[in-house]
């Protein structure tokens, strides 16, 4: 069983900074690939930035070098920086996390975060 706890969401203003953290826990053995998705109200799911094991990073296009995604191996966490947010920010931001049993991968989600930017 493998447990994600996010925190860090909630109300911010335009342009305004929030820091989403995840902790993972329970059953862990090996973590590969952590990332964390939104799902906007009537949107589908999207990718917001991954990172792998050894620290590469991905994002997606409409992060602009405003969020930075990180990970302490060590804690078991991820943690997403977002700078910079727009109103078009605004959605329920999950962290996954990918473990390797044996010869399998298995990705979990966590329940997910409310991010709103509003004035």
């Amino acid at each position: 069983q493998v447990q994600l706890m996010e925190s860090g969401g909630g109300l911010v203003q335009p342009g305004g900074s929030l820091r989403l953290s995840c902790l993972a826990s329970g059953s862990l053995h090996r973590i590969n690939d952590m990332a964390w998705y939104r799902q906007a109200p009537g949107e589908q799911r999207e990718l917001v930035a991954s990172i792998t094991r050894d620290g590469v990073t991905n994002y997606a296009d409409f992060v602009q070098g405003r969020f930075t995604i990180s990970r302490d191996n060590d804690k078991n966490t991820v943690s997403l920086q977002m700078k910079s947010l727009k109103p078009e920010d605004t959605a329920v931001y999950s962290c996954t996390v990918k473990i390797q049993r044996g010869f399998s991968s298995y990705t979990y989600w966590g329940q997910g975060t409310q991010v709103t930017v509003s004035s």
